[in-house]
């Protein structure tokens, strides 16, 4: 008896603990009077940076967090705070940042979401954040263990962090039927962003796609177009974002291009295209490092598939860098069916990795940094700026 006691006490604690919390978030949010999520496959980061550098530039105070290559806090005066997380990623995160905001009085959020499978996505939106407006960035085939292997399929899961009554800014591009079947269910709206709406003017270094969605998500908040442009224009690059360097190697010039944050061939196709039209000087050759990650078996396939059809005919050489890079490099029949030369490092240490690719040419080349920012990624992006001269 004293047992059962004893355990309905702690159940009736712990109800009381929740009910509690509820009640302190409820405060915090009341507190913030205007709260944007962005969802979506690709550029997440990039538009949120881009929405908060906009409505700082109106006046309001604004707090934005990004989740992306390196997860940040972005304060009200535009510092930024790096997130170190002792444990794995998890949603509660978003209820700190919900209170960092109440604390630095910022009168709007602007947060990148966490979640991937739809029932956390629900739970991050609704429960948690409960976004006034939900801008989504696109619909691309990744995570297709947790997301489903159509666009279709993932159109629906990215539907689940649509809020009761709230609004959701999407390119008319990437409208699906799921997103107005939930969305009436719910009792929201959907502006679907025109493609006439291109905003070239606003960012020299961002994806267009992105800066439309985040000029119409400013003027949905009341700032104007003239005004959210210029501050956009002074939006902090994410860590992740497209990047190039030059570097010489015994007097040959190498370009290094980091477009590993595109994750899926998609979107890295788009990033290359966008590299060379912007960068028409840069030589023909060009070497792939395609890194691997053993959690994102998904992702491999994914890639496996791409070099299958093609994707990398215009590249004079493949390396397979990351977790089981060596086995995968050494599989006769993919380097069979590939028409490009093929090879692999196992070493995970940037300046080994890079003294093997710098072996690979004598005339040098532009190397690009496909497939993951997290594992060799992320080292490589580092040791790529102390090495070489930022390309503007």
């Amino acid at each position: 008896m004293n047992a059962l006691f004893f355990e309905c006490g702690c159940l009736a604690l712990l109800l009381v603990c929740l009910l509690l919390e509820r009640a302190s978030l409820a405060r915090r949010l009341k507190k913030i009077p205007l709260r944007i999520c962005v969802a979506g496959t690709r550029g997440k980061s990039t538009v949120t940076r881009l929405i908060a550098a906009a409505l700082r530039e109106s006046g309001r105070r604004v707090l934005a967090k990004t989740t992306g290559s390196k997860p940040a806090v972005i304060l009200p005066d535009g510092s930024e705070r790096e997130i170190r997380r002792t444990g794995p990623p998890s949603i509660l995160e978003q209820m700190k940042i919900l209170k960092l905001a109440r604390a630095v009085h910022a009168d709007a959020v602007v947060m990148e979401m966490m979640s991937i499978r739809p029932e956390n996505l629900r739970a991050e939106s609704g429960a948690i954040i409960k976004p006034h407006i939900l801008a989504l960035t696109n619909v691309r085939l990744d995570h297709l263990d947790d997301m489903g292997r159509r666009k279709e399929e993932i159109a629906a899961s990215l539907a689940a962090a649509v809020t009761q009554k709230g609004r959701m800014i999407v390119l008319e591009e990437d409208v699906y039927p799921v997103f107005h079947e939930v969305a009436e269910r719910r009792g929201a709206t959907i502006l679907a962003v025109p493609k006439n709406c291109a905003g070239e003017d606003a960012g020299s270094d961002l994806f267009r796609e992105n800066t439309r969605l985040a000029l119409a998500t400013a003027e949905a908040c009341g700032v104007p177009r003239e005004l959210a442009s210029r501050g956009m224009a002074k939006a902090g690059p994410d860590f992740g974002g497209l990047k190039l360097w030059k570097t010489d190697r015994e007097g040959r010039p190498w370009y290094l291009a980091s477009v590993f944050a595109a994750n899926e061939p998609e979107s890295s196709r788009k990033a290359i295209s966008l590299l060379r039209r912007r960068h028409v000087e840069l030589p023909q050759n060009m070497l792939a490092l395609l890194s691997l990650r053993a959690d994102r078996g998904d992702r491999t396939r994914q890639w496996l598939e791409a070099l299958r059809g093609g994707f990398f005919d215009d590249f004079a050489r493949l390396v397979f860098i990351g977790d089981h890079a060596a086995a995968i490099g050494r599989r006769k029949k993919i380097a069979a069916g590939a028409g490009i030369s093929i090879s692999a490092v196992s070493d995970r240490r940037p300046r080994k990795i890079m003294d093997a690719v710098f072996s690979l040419s004598d005339k040098g080349s532009v190397v690009v940094g496909l497939g993951n920012m997290g594992g060799p990624g992320e080292g490589l992006v580092e040791y790529w700026a102390q090495i070489g001269e930022i390309v503007p």
